[in-house]
């Protein structure tokens, strides 16, 4: 069966002309919501329907996307409060050193001294930099900034990171 991975949160519909706002989940919104895209409209109950993308616009943090398909708001109306995915084939290829969020949750954190420190479980955004947060055995979590200092390896394959714990992480 095909996977998806989502792009964007269907937040409602856009004007009278089939438009649709979306909250982008993608580091790549460019490149997802670009002309001539292709998408997978999930609705609400989860029934998939392919669109392309006619237009985008960003509008204060969302996107608003016009679509081949559908030129009435009448037709888009199932879709709020849907997903927009894309196939997990299709996925932008990433630089070296850069990973989908999907790669990271759920690797093994281990500090370069051996010890091994519990599983990354959500990751956040704050700002400058992401902050993984790390699940311990024991139940607590811990907050590793993403930086060069502290993150030194990353095996996707292996599902592990090693990292160098700074005076004060703990």
């Amino acid at each position: 069966m095909a996977e998806f991975m989502n792009v964007g949160k269907i937040v409602n519909t856009h004007g009278i002309r089939g438009e649709v706002r979306i909250m982008p989940l993608t580091d790549f919104p460019e490149v997802r919501f670009a002309k001539n895209a292709e998408l997978f409209f999930f609705t609400p109950d989860n029934h998939p329907v392919m669109v392309n993308v006619e237009s985008a616009r960003l509008h204060k943090n969302m996107y608003i996307l016009r679509l081949k398909e559908y030129g009435n708001i009448n037709e888009v109306e199932k879709f709020k409060g849907g997903m927009a995915k894309v196939l997990k084939e299709n996925l932008a290829e990433l630089e070296e050193n850069e990973y989908y969020f999907h790669q990271i949750v759920g690797c093994a954190v281990i500090t370069d001294e051996g010890e091994t420190l519990g599983t990354i479980s959500e990751i956040l955004t704050p700002g400058a930099n992401d902050v993984w947060v790390v699940k311990t055995p024991a139940g607590k979590e811990i907050l590793l900034p993403v930086i060069d200092d502290v993150v030194l390896d990353v095996d996707v394959d292996q599902q592990q990171v090693k990292v160098h714990l700074m005076e004060g992480l703990l």
